[in-house]
């Protein structure tokens, strides 16, 4: 187990598997606006982005509709049928049982968070939780990171920051924190390690190997 007293992890495509439910949210906020889905380059190309940047870039002057509409559909989905990948709760309790203090860092909105963390067993593992609203710069800015480290009381050099997108890793090395490439999420791992990450791993077994 590499040797960080903090673990700082991203939500969406690192703890949690939502790649089936962000494409659905975007399919059901383009129908219901304009009857035709959006290409899904576009989507995935703003799969990083806060959902509120995402919805300037994709619907315009149409940005709250589209806004508003995916969130009251995400909010369904994430009440039923988001997951876990397979072995981060091992991985979780793992890093606790080792003496590692952790944290989410993430760009979702709050209510969808609370929404996962109720239905599974490991929430009661992070000592702090970042969220969109939490922020008014959000990654690959650092301020979502260094504010998660100010609630901690601990420095930079303490800890490393796990996530699956390029902006994860672009933020973690902002911040001055160690960075963790989640090789088994949304993203491409070609686009994570061409940034040159401190870590790689390619499944959550090797986080806490």
């Amino acid at each position: 187990m590499h040797d960080y007293p903090v673990w700082l992890f991203d939500f969406d495509g690192t703890l949690i598997d939502t790649e089936e439910v962000i494409l659905d949210c975007y399919r059901e906020a383009a129908l219901g606006l304009w009857g035709r889905e959006l290409p899904e380059a576009v989507v995935r190309e703003n799969m990083s982005r806060t959902l509120r940047e995402a919805s300037q870039r994709v619907a315009g002057e149409q940005a709250d509709s589209f806004f508003d509409a995916y969130v009251s559909h995400s909010l369904r989905r994430h009440a039923e049928s988001v997951f876990a990948y397979d072995g981060v709760t091992e991985m979780l309790w793992r890093l606790r049982d080792a003496g590692a203090r952790m944290g989410i860092v993430t760009s979702k909105l709050r209510p969808s968070v609370n929404l996962v963390l109720d239905q599974v067993s490991y929430g009661p593992a992070f000592e702090v939780i970042v969220t969109v609203e939490d922020t008014e710069t959000h990654k690959p800015d650092p301020e979502p990171i260094l504010h998660a480290l100010r609630r901690m009381g601990v420095s930079p050099e303490m800890a490393i920051y796990v996530g699956d997108s390029p902006y994860d890793i672009m933020a973690a090395r902002a911040a001055g924190v160690a960075s963790g490439a989640a090789l088994w999420g949304l993203h491409p791992p070609d686009d994570l390690l061409e940034l040159w990450p401190d870590h790689a791993f390619a499944s959550p077994a090797e986080v806490a190997a």
